[in-house]
Order: C-alpha cells, then structure tokens, then sequence
C-alpha cells in the first residue's frame, strides 16, 4: 500500500528522466531532492511483493479486506492483478496502468478471479500511464477523478508493497523516525492520506500528486514501499469514488550515519537522518518534523488523452464482492521482481537524494 524518490520497480542501468523543483521548505530545513543519482537494488525472484506501510500499527491483518462505512466503495472493488502488481479498469476493455512496470501484449489481467489477455497497449507521451486493452468485457469499472482540485484532498491509495519494518531512531536522540521496509506477505491492503501538494516532473513523469506520512492521517495513514507501482488512488469527488492517480514513486533512501549504503524506510520525520545515497549524504535538520511521502501520476490532466482513447461509458451496477470469493487473491507474476532507479531533481524537499520507484520495470526509451 520514503524521501529519496524510489520508482516502485526491476533495477534498470538508464538514468530517469529529470523531474522537476520544488521550492526550499523553510529556515533550517533541507530540501529532498536536487541532484538524484542512480539507485539499483537487488533482485526477487517469483512472487511479488505487497502491503501498504500504516504509521499506527505494525499488524498485517490491518485494512486487507474491503473497507466499509465511509469508505464504502472507496475502489478496492476496481483493483485488478497486472505484472506482481496493480492494475484498474476504467472501462468496458481497458485498464490503466503505470507504464513503468512493462508488460506486453498476450500478459494476463486478473480481475475479480478471471484472467483477462491483452491485445494493446497505448502509452501516454506526457507522462507514467500506459492503457492496456484487453479480449473480454469487464464486469464493471471505475470512473476518473476529472477535477483539478486534489490538493487538500482526502485519499484512498490501495498498494501491494512492503510491511512495516525494524524501527529507525536517529542517532543524536535516539528518537523514532519511521521504519524500514519489512518483507512481503502476500496481501493487499488499503490505507488513507491526503494530496499534500502537486509536483511538476518533467519529461517522462509530467504531474504528480504528493501525500506526506506526517502523523496526521489518523489510524490509516499509509505510505508505499517496493512493489506498489502501478497501484490506484482514489478521491471522492462529491459524486463517488474516482481514479485520481497511479502509483509511481517514493521518498525512500535514509541512512543513520553518513557513509555507507544505507537503506529503504517511509520516515515521518528525517531531522537527525541522513538522505541521499553512498558517498553522497547529507544530514537533514529543522525546527519542525520534515516528513517523506509519495507520488501518483495526476490522471485529471490526462483526462483528454485517456478518452481519446476509452470514450467515457457509465459503468454497470457494483456486484456484491460477496458473490467472488477469493478474487482478491493475487496471483504470482512470472520473471524477476524488484525495485530499481532513480534519477535527478527536486521533488522533494532534502537537498540530496533519490526517488526510488516502486514497480517491476523501467520506462520504456
């Protein structure tokens, strides 16, 4: 369901392409960002990874079924399994996807337990999407958040990434910051956050919004690790639940010390951290809590592209998830699964360091 800005994906050897700044953050405080390198990680093999990071608790059986009262069809019901990660349909045979994690025509879809098989792929040349076509009508699907007023909008973000890990403390206080990426579990969960702002990259990743794990989100604040690329954010728009976003990147890369490799934790708090990368920390101070976060590619402004290509149709009545046991089970993706690269610029607010994405594959050149 992270401050150097880490894809959510397979290592890849191309440099990204650079997003864009972000102004300083206030006296005292460092900017995330500016000056990106490459970041490679290990690879998994087999099974992909899933979970969603919550700031209250570490328990895995928190939010892994569908969520009710409020949030009542919030979306869960639109997630499908695409590549070891995510996938939603937004109508009768297409689905959308971040381009970044790959996939090739003849890949499976599976939706609400039926397999789906693709027969084209359309990419967006201003920013992560990618649709994909598939053979058979889906039963149902959601519909897009077309309003250019996200910020300061609650979400819904459904991930597939990584646990809560061993907890991170600075070195000075002693203080807990955040926590490590734990391992996998299996499941997919949902969690809760708010558009913090809206970031502007450049070239390949066009508008993203971003949402901060800063303690304030209540008991599903959630951020996203390894393997939740590609996964959907829903807002409510005052009619019902819209795709908003697709999940694309994270702040991830800390360190205690200032040499070193380091390591991927979601932080609340990175004063007393380290961010950046081996050989190239730099220690992130301030008077006030300066918390990492994630991003999703901005689907209101490619609302224009994606129907050009999926001409918005009024999807049928929700079936009851009842009547699909099981559907919610992923299922295991052929090849190698990891989290990769990153490249340089200043989303963030440190002054160095990395986004790390968070899918199974790198952009197509």
């Amino acid at each position: 369901m992270v401050r150097a800005r880490v894809p959510i994906t397979r290592p890849v050897s191309p440099r990204w392409p650079a997003p864009g700044s972000s102004p300083a953050l206030g006296a005292g405080r460092r900017a995330f960002g500016a000056a990106l390198r490459l970041l490679v990680f290990g690879l998994l093999a087999g099974v992909p990874l899933r979970a969603i990071i919550f700031f209250s608790t570490g328990d895995l059986a928190h939010n892994t079924t569908a969520p009710a009262g409020d949030l009542a069809g919030c979306g869960w019901q639109w997630v499908g399994s695409w590549r070891g990660v995510q996938g939603t349909p937004i109508g009768p045979r297409h689905f959308l996807a971040a381009r970044h994690v790959g996939g090739a025509v003849g890949d499976p879809f599976v939706f609400r337990g039926v397999s789906y098989t693709t027969v084209a792929s359309y990419d967006d040349p201003l920013s992560d999407l990618r649709v994909w076509e598939v053979d058979v009508t889906f039963p149902t699907w959601a519909s897009l958040y077309r309003a250019g007023d996200e910020v300061g909008k609650p979400l819904v973000v459904i991930g597939g990434g990584r646990t809560r890990g061993a907890e991170v403390r600075d070195s000075a206080t002693n203080s807990l910051r955040g926590w490590q990426w734990g391992p996998s579990d299996g499941n997919l969960r949902w969690g809760r956050n708010v558009v913090a702002s809206v970031k502007s990259g450049v070239a390949y990743w066009g508008s993203l919004l971003y949402a901060t794990f800063d303690q304030n989100g209540g008991p599903d604040e959630a951020h996203l690790g390894q393997e939740d690329s590609s996964g959907p954010v829903f807002i409510h728009d005052g009619t019902g639940w819209k795709l908003a976003g697709v999940s694309a990147a994270v702040d991830a890369s800390f360190n205690t010390t200032n040499s070193g490799p380091g390591f991927n934790a979601a932080i609340f708090d990175a004063r007393g951290l380290y961010y950046g990368s081996s050989g190239n920390w730099t220690l992130i101070t301030g008077t006030t809590p300066v918390p990492s976060g994630f991003y999703a590619t901005r689907v209101s402004v490619r609302t224009a592209w994606i129907d050009g290509l999926v001409p918005p149709v009024t999807p049928p009545p929700p079936v009851s998830l009842a009547a699909t046991p099981g559907v919610w089970h992923w299922v295991a993706a052929a090849g190698l699964l990891g989290v990769g690269a990153a490249a340089r610029s200043g989303w963030m607010s440190v002054r160095r360091g990395r986004p790390v994405r968070i899918g199974t594959r790198a952009p197509a050149r």
